[in-house]
C-alpha cells in the first residue's frame, strides 16, 4: 500500500505542475474600452436622431455597459443586450445571421439566438474582444450605429 500511495502522490504532483502550452493569452474588453464603444454608439445615434438602447458585452456575452436613451421602447433594452451577446458568441454581425435566415438557412431560427440587425463584434488586432448591440426604431440605424461603435477601438490610420 505504501508504494501505491507514493506512486499516486508522484503522479498527482506531476500532473499539477505547469507546462508550456497549457495557457493562452486572451484579449478582452475592459470597462474603459466598453465606455469608449458605448460613447461612440451614443454619438452615432444622436447624429442619426435615432434614440437607442445600447449594450456592450465581453467575448462571453456578459454585459459590461448599457445605455437606454430617452424615447426608446422598453423592449429595446432586451433586444440590444441579446444582439450584443449573439455577436460576441458567434463572432460575427447579427446582420449576417438575419441574411442567412432570409436566404433559407432556417436552422438559425431554432438556435435561441438574436437574429436581428444591430449586433456587431468589437475587434482589436483582428481578435474579438467583445461586442455591441443596438436597438432603435430602424434595423438600418441599428446596424450602422453598431458598426460605428464597433470600430471605435480600431487604431486610426496614420
Amino acid at each position: 500500500m505504501t508504494k501505491l500511495g507514493f506512486t499516486v502522490g508522484i503522479l498527482a504532483t506531476a500532473l499539477c505542475l505547469p507546462s508550456d502550452g497549457q495557457t493562452i493569452s486572451v484579449m478582452v474588453l475592459d470597462q474603459a474600452g466598453a465606455q469608449t464603444v458605448l460613447r461612440a454608439a451614443q454619438e452615432s445615434a444622436q447624429q442619426r436622431n435615432a434614440p437607442s438602447a445600447i449594450a456592450v458585452v465581453d467575448p462571453a456575452g456578459d454585459l459590461l455597459a448599457f445605455q437606454r436613451m430617452d424615447g426608446v421602447r422598453p423592449d429595446s433594452a432586451d433586444l440590444a443586450i441579446e444582439k450584443a451577446r449573439t455577436a460576441a458568441r458567434l463572432q460575427r454581425p447579427t446582420a449576417e445571421i438575419e441574411n442567412n435566415i432570409n436566404q433559407g438557412r432556417t436552422a438559425f431560427v431554432t438556435a435561441r439566438i438574436m437574429a436581428l440587425r444591430g449586433g456587431m463584434p468589437v475587434r482589436v488586432n483582428g481578435e474579438v474582444v467583445g461586442a455591441v448591440g443596438v436597438a432603435s426604431l430602424s434595423s438600418e440605424n441599428d446596424a450602422a450605429i453598431a458598426g460605428t461603435a464597433a470600430a471605435a477601438l480600431s487604431p486610426s490610420p496614420e
